[in-house]
């Protein structure tokens, strides 16, 4: 795991030093053990690396690296499981250079010489971003990992002959260059204030891009506009499973299967020359992951969770049930309210860009926790979205199916009645009912879908229950909200299952720009290596594959993934309710944190910045404190733009 970082000059001197230093620098908790540039002025080409030694300790990792040939130099963020492989085909073709060391790097870059830049990252399994330069044809190629583990930001800056190509693994690197002067892109930030993320291929900056997962881009100073292509497709991989590579296996040998594909996932991705250990919540996902990894390891797995005393919000009770049935060396770390809002200053610097998932604050803590003992750490994310775990694609369904029969009026009438009683009036109701699958925080859940009863197809009933702001254009100033995948559904969706379909929505779009990112951040913020065994690009096909029947049964999800962590722990310590990774955000913004959230959110203060519509923000924000509705997500959101533009002043 690394950072990169470089730039591209249309014209006059070439890359200064001083500025790819300082790109560099900006990421420099992306990789602390070593920092180095390459650079050629006669081109206008600088690359930068900044390294956390990982595979191959020795100086022969060292990058920017050249080829054998001399023909490409690149900077590479990531790891390529499977390239011991790739060096045995490369050798078995009589196409391998007098190998300078066991880097993933050297490899990469022997593959490219071999097969060319696509065929080699379709042989790859594994994450990453990089940067390749030609130096025969003068071109840039940028390339991100097919699931989006890796993050990847560029474009041009500046006019004519003064225009810059800059490119980094964070937006800091972007703006750590001298001419960098992308102003806030209002449009993005509507998008942020309804999903609390930043959909790709937007940033909070205009003219700045996220390279879209399994993509190139290409650019050169003859071709200026990035030339993006894509060499995997998780759209097309949930088409041609969903639809014309279904599989044909009883349960059992999907199980088999499923747990044959997780085993090899696992097992490469255990393969480092520096501790490593994983994050373990209790849950099936995390408890899968370690269960694989114990039943391969020789000593007990070094395992990591953090708890905290709310009710509600504790897994670590569970996560030590389940360490100590596999046997592993099990750390945890409870931590107090005081110690979880200290985080809250750090995370518009950490995230970059606005960032409004409260889980990023238990996932930095456990990051923190685990790099005080180990340097990769394996987890347990994708489950859901690979094999129907989320609560929302059920709920959904079962929403549609009922609503769908009953005039509208008739539905406004029923959300005027639900949101009549507050949420925790309902959350306290939820108790006498009998379904354990009410889950926590019902009554939100509830007023959540009263929001949505005017939903004319089940699509914009999901697009609803996923929003924040159902209307962020009304709160940003002078901002229109563009179109995305949830909004602008394409056409050859329409021929998958509508649990698929919300399924296949999230996984390139939550994914890659909720999930990953809020790793990714957290976990490279203390200089620790998050991997991924469930995005191993065989496990995600092999999902798509499989029925519907073999994810989803009685309305439970994930039904192939618990039989699985059923051979290795008791269902008893798995079955419980779905919890989440969260943390009270609610209380706390009607207590401690009250008035930090009451500055960034004056009246004044807003309309003095004139990015939001004060009205709409103060209207929620008393409803919140006195009790009569929830909207911690909605000032979070508000409250993460507000504490990351506070970062962006002069």
């Amino acid at each position: 795991m690394c950072g990169i970082a470089g730039e591209l000059r249309a014209g006059g001197p070439g890359p200064d030093d001083r500025h790819l230093h300082a790109m560099g620098q900006a990421i420099a908790h992306r990789g602390p053990d070593d920092a180095d540039i390459w650079r050629d002025t006669d081109q206008g080409v600088g690359l930068v690396h900044r390294r956390l030694s990982i595979v191959d300790l020795s100086p022969a990792g060292r990058q920017p690296m050249l080829s054998a040939s001399g023909r490409y130099v690149i900077v590479y963020n990531g790891e390529i499981y499977n390239h011991l492989d790739l060096r045995r085909q490369i050798e078995s073709q009589a196409r391998a250079p007098a190998w300078r060391g066991h880097s993933d790097t050297e490899t990469l870059l022997a593959a490219i010489e071999a097969w060319g830049v696509e065929d080699a990252l379709k042989r790859c399994i594994g994450m990453f971003a990089l940067a390749l330069w030609d130096r025969e044809r003068h071109t840039l190629t940028l390339a991100r990992d097919r699931l989006g583990e890796k993050p990847l930001y560029f474009g041009w800056q500046g006019q004519g002959s003064d225009a810059v190509f800059l490119f980094g693994s964070e937006l800091k690197a972007l703006r750590a260059h001298p001419a960098f002067r992308a102003p806030i892109d209002r449009d993005a930030l509507a998008l942020f204030l309804r999903h609390n993320y930043i959909p790709g291929p937007h940033s909070i900056h205009q003219g700045i891009q996220k390279l879209p997962p399994g993509c190139l881009a290409t650019v050169s100073l003859s071709q200026r506009e990035p030339r993006i292509t894509a060499y995997w497709s998780a759209i097309q991989a949930a088409l041609d499973g969903a639809t014309r590579q279904r599989l044909e296996l009883s349960p059992e040998e999907a199980v088999d299967e499923l747990e044959t594909l997780l085993k090899s996932a696992v097992a490469q991705q255990m393969v480092a020359d520096v501790p490593l250990g994983a994050f373990l919540s209790g849950g099936i996902d995390s408890s899968t992951i370690v269960a694989l990894m114990q039943a391969q390891s020789s000593r007990p797995v070094k395992t990591f969770t953090i708890g905290f005393h709310e009710a509600g919000y504790n897994e670590a009770e569970h996560a030590k049930a389940v360490a100590a049935h596999l046997g592993t060396d099990h750390t945890e770390l409870y931590v107090t309210p005081q110690e979880a809002m200290a985080v809250i200053p750090r995370l518009p610097t950490m995230y970059d860009e606005p960032f409004a998932d409260s889980s990023q604050i238990p996932t930095f803590l456990v990051s923190q926790l685990a790099r005080r003992h180990v340097t990769v750490s394996l987890s347990g994310d994708a489950g859901d979205e690979l094999f129907s775990g989320y609560t929302r694609y059920t709920a959904t369904a079962g929403m549609w199916s009922k609503l769908s029969r009953l005039p509208l009026p008739l539905r406004r009438t029923a959300a005027r009645s639900i949101t009549a009683l507050s949420p925790d009036t309902w959350s306290a109701m939820a108790g006498w009912l009998p379904s354990r699958r009410l889950g926590h925080r019902f009554g939100d859940k509830l007023h959540k879908g009263a929001g949505v009863l005017g939903s004319a197809t089940i699509d914009g009933l999901y697009h609803g229950l996923v929003s924040h702001w159902p209307d962020p254009a009304r709160l940003v100033l002078g901002g229109q909200e563009p179109p995305t995948l949830l909004t602008g559904l394409r056409p050859d969706l329409r021929g998958l299952d509508p649990v698929e379909r919300m399924m296949a929505l999230d996984l390139v779009t939550y994914l890659p720009d909720d999930i990953l990112a809020k790793v990714d951040r957290a976990s490279m913020a203390v200089s620790l290596e998050s991997r991924v065994p469930m995005l191993d690009h065989r496990v995600v096909e092999f999902a798509w594959r499989l029925p519907q029947s073999l994810k989803q049964r009685n309305g439970v999800g994930k039904w192939a993934l618990r039989q699985v962590l059923y051979r290795h722990v008791p269902q008893t310590l798995i079955d419980r309710p779905k919890m989440g990774f969260g943390v009270p955000i609610d209380i706390w913004l009607r207590g401690p944190l009250r008035d930090w959230a009451e500055s960034l959110l004056d009246d004044a203060r807003l309309r003095r910045e004139g990015y939001l519509n004060p009205a709409p923000i103060r209207e929620k924000w008393n409803e919140h404190l006195n009790g009569s509705r929830n909207w911690a997500y909605h000032l979070w959101d508000v409250l993460m733009f507000q504490s990351w533009l506070e970062t962006q002043k002069p």
